[in-house]
């Protein structure tokens, strides 16, 4: 028999439409699968022949993906389920799951291992739900090595024992779920970043508002500058993947998924995306960018030195954002724009979800960003779980007096890994049937009801605080003033766009 022509084949499933219905078509972004970069590069440098088909980029549907992974004849095949946020993991697992079914009706011999973070959060379920062979327990890059030795020595019941993470079953029918795999601690000698020649790199896209002012949105990239989070809000599922692997690593997994690149590395990284790809649109994609002083200014100082024109946005905490320096330093290396956690104006519902922050305390920080030139983005969440409409009101109405540059607003939802998920499933709150269902943008998107109103009235309510928000005379003074009167178009054009909802219920008034 002729070896395999690859040792492992990473695939980006596609499933925009279905996620982000027309908005796919040209406001949402097309990002740069980070963990399949970061994976396939860990797995090169255990020195196999890896390759990386991104159908998200290509536009491919689940048949075309599926024979586009035939092609490469690969010993395994790993479907990678990481979203551009922890979030989106859940809502990828539909053109996740067409894909492996495609694969497996095509060449059954195939061998197929799902991973990503809903699968960590749901390995057994997903292991037992969805057509493939193995789904991880864990982060990933540890068990992918494992899994090809141990494919290569025949793939027995006595080989896939020892395979840390796995998730399978035995040749009688009997679900195992092996001992995880320690997380990736040494990430300069083992994952040091992104296998960039393998990514369709002129294939990605900004997002609109990251580009306003008239900037090309091609090309663009996403990266990590730290892996994991230091902290637990409930409506968070990022910790899944990471949660037993840092016992099995001999760390505290109360704080340490959280690991940081150096920032020598991160500077080699984006001088390599401008000189070799030509990117200048850069997102930071760690979930608090602005948490460690000396680890930013070093990355600024760095960024600063390279003289580049870079566009670039990161998250960003409130209590992180009261240092003038730092932001100026920032502004000066090219960060552009700032997302900022604000979720909710009401001191009862942040209390409830542990973000404690107040009202003037926001206001401070935000005003202090923008003196210092850097865009902000707001974001809200409606629907958590002591929300009613006169606190959602109260959101909006704050939202509206900030009148941030950008803002996006989610509706609550238990995603499978957070605290939020465990409590809706404790307290028998309705769920989404289809996994479609959890994505902020879907037809089909139900978010969870309150203690106090339904889903729909949630949905409604955000639907309508969206075109509130965006179609006001002072939001168009504030963009026409900051960017050109031609994003005011753009952003007409945007918020006229249609979003059909299954889920969304009728309330007078919800937009007013």
């Amino acid at each position: 028999m002729t070896a395999p022509a690859l040792d492992v084949l990473f695939v980006n499933p596609g499933g925009r439409q279905q996620v982000y219905q027309d908005l796919s078509k040209n406001l949402a972004a097309v990002e740069s699968p980070i963990w399949v970069g970061l994976l396939a590069e860990h797995a090169r440098r255990r020195g196999l022949r890896v390759d990386v088909l991104d159908a998200n980029a290509a536009g491919l549907g689940p048949a075309a993906a599926a024979q586009a992974a035939a092609d490469h004849d690969a010993l395994l095949t790993v479907v990678v389920v990481y979203g551009h946020n922890p979030n989106a993991s859940t809502h990828t697992m539909p053109a996740a799951s067409d894909l492996c079914s495609e694969i497996k009706a095509g060449d059954p011999d195939q061998t197929v291992l799902l991973l990503g973070g809903h699968v960590a959060a749901l390995p057994e379920r997903t292991c037992r739900e969805e057509v493939a062979d193995f789904t991880c327990n864990g982060e990933g890059p540890i068990t992918i090595a494992e899994l090809v030795e141990a494919l290569k020595a025949g793939g027995g019941r006595k080989e896939l024992e020892k395979v840390r993470g796995l998730v399978w079953h035995d040749e009688d029918g009997h679900l195992r779920n092996n001992a995880a795999a320690p997380i990736v601690t040494d990430l300069e000698n083992e994952m040091p970043g992104m296998a960039w020649d393998l990514l369709p790199m002129e294939a990605y896209r900004a997002h609109n508002w990251h580009c306003f002012g008239g900037i090309e949105r091609q090309p663009y990239a996403a990266i990590y500058t730290t892996l994991g989070c230091p902290f637990q809000c409930t409506f968070c599922c990022i910790q899944a993947p990471f949660k037993l692997g840092e016992a099995a690593a001999g760390l505290d997994p109360r704080r340490n998924s959280y690991r940081r690149f150096s920032p020598q590395n991160i500077v080699r990284q984006i001088d390599r995306l401008v000189v070799d790809y030509g990117v200048h649109n850069i997102k930071i994609a760690d979930e608090l960018f602005v948490l460690d002083k000396k680890h930013v200014e070093a990355i600024c100082d760095g960024l600063i030195d390279l003289g580049h024109d870079l566009n670039i946005w990161a998250y960003a905490r409130v209590d992180t954002c009261n240092d003038g320096d730092l932001l100026v330093k920032m502004r000066a290396s090219g960060v552009r724009w700032l997302a900022i956690g604000i979720e909710s104006a009401s001191e009862q519902v942040r209390s409830d979800v542990d973000k404690g922050y107040r009202p003037e305390r926001l206001v401070a920080a935000i005003d202090g960003v923008r003196q210092r030139g850097i865009h902000v983005l707001g974001n809200y969440i409606f629907g958590l779980p002591e929300d009613d409409l006169s606190t959602m009101r109260e959101t909006l109405d704050f939202a509206k007096e900030l009148n941030t540059e950008f803002a996006n607003f989610f509706s609550a939802m238990a995603y499978p890994g957070s605290a939020l998920y465990r409590q809706a499933q404790e307290r028998n709150w309705p769920l989404p049937e289809t996994w479609s269902g959890y994505s902020q943008h879907s037809r089909d998107c139900l978010p969870l009801p309150t203690n106090h109103i339904t889903a729909g009235e949630v949905l409604a309510f955000r639907d309508a605080a969206f075109q509130e928000y965006f179609d006001r005379p002072e939001y168009a003074e504030l963009v026409a003033r900051t960017f050109g009167p031609e994003t005011v178009h753009d952003i007409e054009r945007m918020f006229s766009q249609p979003l059909p909802r299954d889920n969304a219920a009728e309330i007078v008034g919800a937009g007013t």
